[in-house]
């Protein structure tokens, strides 16, 4: 199947939804909004279509350092699989290099692989951790997140202050409680 049988297939059925909701996808200002629905799903959901790996593997670079890396605040989009509704935040990475390093921007398209699919934050951060862990020789990967939840903003318990920081750790950061310590120091938080 194409990548256009699929929006078409997606656009049917933002279609029956609208009618479903009490909607006419046939007014004006609805006509195009089932195409347009389904291309931005399309697009939010690439992460399903990407390989963390292949990203990962496009830059790694020989590097005996032994200290920290740390690359803050990468901001994210993402869709809570419980309600499909957004949450976005920043994440920030670091990790011990055993030989080798990552370009940069790699970390980022990591990022991005996981937050585009349909997610939990925990889960987020986790599949970041294991997959930097898996696919670089470190000493040690420490991953942050801190997001906001619009089914908790727009619904529920509509709590339009609440943020929510999830953190995973493998390796030294796991076994060396200064060193998660330094990690958090260089956040300033």
């Amino acid at each position: 199947m194409t990548s256009q049988d699929t929006i078409n297939q997606l656009a049917d059925h933002y279609r029956e939804i609208l009618r479903l909701i009490g909607e006419d996808p046939d007014r004006e200002g609805l006509v195009k909004t089932p195409v347009r629905a389904a291309k931005a799903l399309y697009y939010i959901t690439q992460g399903y279509r990407e390989s963390a790996a292949d990203v990962l593997r496009q830059a790694v670079f020989e590097y005996s350092g032994s200290r920290i890396v740390i690359v803050k605040d990468i901001e994210f989009y993402s869709m809570c699989e419980h309600h499909i509704l957004p949450f976005f935040g920043k994440v920030t990475v670091g990790y011990i290099p055993d030989g080798e390093m990552i370009g940069l921007s790699k970390l980022a398209r990591l990022v991005n692989v996981y937050a585009r699919r349909l997610q939990v934050q925990e889960r987020l951060t986790a599949q970041i951790a294991a997959e930097l862990t898996a696919n670089l020789r470190t000493r040690g990967v420490i991953v942050t997140c801190t997001a906001e939840h619009l089914c908790m903003k727009m619904r529920g318990v509509e709590k339009q202050e609440s943020a929510t920081t999830t953190v995973d750790y493998t390796g030294d950061f796991a076994s060396d409680p200064s060193l998660r310590a330094e990690f958090f120091s260089n956040l300033n938080l």
